[in-house]
């Protein structure tokens, strides 16, 4: 899923000023470097979650017969190749 820059940095903040707010924790560095660190973070994960989510994709339109998006063997093998990807990468 595509998520635009604003709202990545937006859940930076949200994130940010979260902890913040907790007692035991202290950051080391200034608001805003904890806030960039959290929204480069953010972009790492939703990369990942875009490639692994391209490779499901990709292995369901490689199968010898069409199978339409929204069925329910669609989605089963979606879940399936889904975790598999997640598995390699050690998530």
């Amino acid at each position: 899923m595509r998520v635009n820059r604003d709202k990545v940095n937006k859940v930076a903040h949200v994130v940010t000023d979260a902890l913040a707010d907790v007692k035991e924790v202290d950051f080391l560095e200034d608001h805003n470097t904890v806030r960039l660190e959290v929204r480069k973070l953010l972009e790492e994960l939703l990369n990942q979650e875009e490639k692994i989510d391209q490779s499901a994709r990709h292995k369901i339109e490689n199968q010898k017969r069409t199978i339409l998006e929204g069925s329910q063997e669609w989605d089963i093998l979606y879940r399936k190749y889904y975790q598999e990807e997640v598995k390699k990468l050690g998530m």
